[in-house]
């Protein structure tokens, strides 16, 4: 295929990635930000109630009292908003774009699937293997929760996760394409699938667990609303996602041009080759 259509279809995946970030953001708003209010909360009222004790030995030791915390360089309330929509519609027109050049690679290469199934495909396997998988193994939590210490421990691991998920999801593809033609499509995707499950355990077993992302006497019913509308969140951004680009992406193939110059209707090919 064309160079042309590979950019139209960046284009398109891009602007799907921006419309599921709109609708990501509104469950990111609605769901996601009063755990993490609850969470702040939780660790503010903490910090005070440690404060306490060391302000009353302080002022009848005649000692300075603590200096008041630096303001906040950006408040909460523009955190929760401005901040939040613009990391969230940025995350979105940037994995709208990668998804966009996978689709483009395994079009045609995964079975006689038309785009639009092709791109519910694509974006169902990037939220597995980029989003649940490393999920299943580090759960998120919510700010202000767990030793600051260990922050940069934490990132490390779980985008080793994401690495070690992208390299078994891409090797199960090519294991299912190499048994399609002896076991057949159907169950070579089984085949495929249940190595992807198999190594995916034995990665969780290999990589080290978190143990101190969330402190103990942090509520488990505010930790668990937390994951449940960070979860939500990538769904409906994945869901949206597949839905959006693959009706942009079945119009622009269905309209495509032939090198003579006239249309001819999508084939199910490979647009890189």
């Amino acid at each position: 295929m064309y160079a042309s259509t590979v950019r139209g279809l960046l284009v398109r995946g891009m602007l799907a990635g921006l419309i599921a970030g709109l609708f990501a953001f509104a469950v990111a708003y609605v769901a996601g930000e009063p755990p993490v209010r609850g969470s702040i909360a939780v660790e503010e009222a903490a910090a005070a109630k440690e404060a306490a004790p060391a302000s009353g030995h302080a002022g009848h030791g005649g000692a300075e009292a603590p200096a008041e915390e630096e303001e906040e360089l950006v408040s909460r309330p523009v955190q929760s908003t401005v901040g939040l929509a613009t990391g969230v519609l940025v995350y979105g027109v940037a994995l709208g774009g990668i998804a966009s050049l996978a689709f483009s690679f395994v079009l045609g290469r995964v079975g006689g699937f038309s785009p639009r199934a092709t791109a519910a495909l694509t974006a169902a396997g990037a939220f597995t293997t980029v989003y649940l998988v490393p999920f299943l193994k580090y759960p998120a939590a919510p700010p202000a929760v767990g030793n600051p210490d260990t922050i940069g421990q934490r990132t490390t691991l779980f985008f080793l996760m994401i690495l070690l998920s992208v390299l078994l999801g891409v090797g199960a593809i090519i294991l299912g394409r190499r048994l399609a033609p002896r076991l057949g499509n159907w169950n070579a995707t089984l085949a495929a699938g249940a190595g992807f499950v198999v190594a995916t355990g034995l990665a969780f077993l290999v990589l080290p667990d978190n143990t101190d992302a969330v402190k103990p006497e942090f509520p488990a019913a505010l930790l668990w609303e937390f994951r449940v509308a960070s979860l939500s969140v990538q769904v409906v951004m994945w869901a949206v996602f597949g839905i959006v680009f693959g009706v942009l992406a079945q119009r622009l193939l269905a309209h495509r041009t032939d090198p003579a110059g006239t249309e001819a209707p999508a084939r199910p090919e490979s647009v890189l080759g």
